[in-house]
């Protein structure tokens, strides 16, 4: 019965053009959770699963030497101690102490990070790929919106004026039913 269902499992992998030889693993999660002692069924299959996807999914390359920059995602108020934006860095590394931007209003805040934080456990550093929290001095919960960027001093500048190019779907390629007409705003996500 298990070799069926790998077979159909390989049937449909390859309907989707994944190649023919990724690796089937045999094993019960469930039995995994349950058992009182480690069995090949359960926790030995769970532990060759995790095995085999270490070895065929490799690890993204990521910009540790890149300078700082982090989108802010969340503001949020440390009573007492001041103002905690948050996200995920996008590139570089971060320790307490170095000092940032904050970049998207009228003028850009100068800040000092005050303490890191990631999912109730305090760090000395952060690095890209991070989700954060990162206390900051002297900036007010007013002066920052989401969509504002967090960054390492005089690395990236804001703009207001661009010029692009769009390229907007048809209807076949599964975009707008309906034409542009005059005075029509568009949203953009960046």
């Amino acid at each position: 019965m298990k070799d069926l269902v790998e077979l159909e499992v390989r049937e449909l992998l390859e309907s989707y053009g994944f190649p023919s030889d990724i690796p089937c693993i045999k094993g019960s999660a469930r039995q995994a959770l349950e058992e009182d002692y480690e069995s090949d069924l359960g926790t030995g299959s769970v532990k060759i699963l995790m095995d085999t996807v270490d070895f065929y999914i490799k690890e993204p390359e990521r910009k540790k030497n890149a300078p700082f920059l982090m989108a802010i995602e969340g503001i949020f108020m440390a009573i007492g101690r001041g103002t905690v934006l948050t996200g995920k860095i996008e590139t570089g590394m971060l320790k307490i102490g170095d000092t940032l931007e904050v970049i998207g209003g009228r003028d850009n805040i100068s800040t000092i990070c005050m303490g890191l934080e990631t999912f109730r456990k305090s760090l000395d550093s952060a690095e890209v790929g991070d989700n954060v929290g990162i206390l900051v001095k002297a900036v007010k919960r007013d002066d920052v919106q989401r969509g504002f960027v967090l960054a390492a001093v005089n690395t990236i500048k804001a703009y207001d004026n661009f010029k692009s190019k769009i390229y907007a779907l048809t209807k076949k390629e599964g975009g707008r039913h309906k034409p542009f007409v005059t005075n029509y705003t568009p949203q953009f996500f960046f």
